[in-house]
């Protein structure tokens, strides 16, 4: 007679127990102004050449086919300087 087959006993499920939720305190303005200046300012730091070469390929295409010439975008250049910048700094506060 073949010996029975032994059944391997199943461990039961263990609970998990109920995770404790982390006191978060409150960051100081000043450090989460800091931090969020910092983001932005990497933020800029990688869209502005990208932002660049984009608009020089732009130009370069513009001029090959002659839908304007150069001395029109260096005009455009210039008026562009030339306007007042806006946001804050622009404004009059009371």
């Amino acid at each position: 007679m073949a010996p029975k087959k032994r059944r391997t006993q199943q461990r039961p499920a263990r609970k998990m127990p109920a995770r404790k939720r982390a006191h978060v305190t409150a960051a100081s303005p000043a450090k989460t102004d800091d931090r969020r200046l910092a983001e932005i300012s990497e933020t800029l730091d990688i869209m502005l050449p990208e932002l660049t070469a984009r608009i020089a390929a732009v130009e370069h295409l513009l001029v090959e086919k002659e839908i304007c010439d150069r001395e029109e975008l260096l005009e455009a250049r210039e008026f562009v300087d030339e306007r007042p910048r806006g946001g804050f700094a622009g404004e009059q506060q009371d």
